[in-house]
């Protein structure tokens, strides 16, 4: 029997955290076309930002950050089967009028 390779090459490790983080965040918010994240390269590890529009902050972050914390634990577990640190940072689109 074969088995899958444990870990994922850089890029694709990448695409499929930013794919995750965007599915979560689309399914919590009420405007899911603004919501964005970017990555970047941090001496740990990557860094997801994770960009929604002002009216949705909240419901991403939650009540006392339960929702960001939940958010963060999915991102760690995943990150331990992909053997690559991710971080997620929340950031709010001023582009709203």
């Amino acid at each position: 029997m074969t088995q899958a390779p444990d870990r994922a090459t850089g890029s694709d490790a990448v695409k499929n955290m930013t794919d995750l983080v965007i599915e979560i965040a689309r399914a919590l918010v009420d405007n899911p076309d603004d919501v964005k994240v970017e990555s970047y390269a941090d001496r740990d590890g990557t860094v997801l930002r994770l960009h929604v529009a002002q009216q949705d902050l909240g419901k991403v972050i939650g009540k006392h950050g339960r929702t960001a914390r939940s958010l963060r634990t999915i991102l760690t577990a995943a990150s331990m089967k992909m053997k690559h640190r991710f971080s997620l940072d929340i950031q709010e689109d001023d582009a709203q009028s």
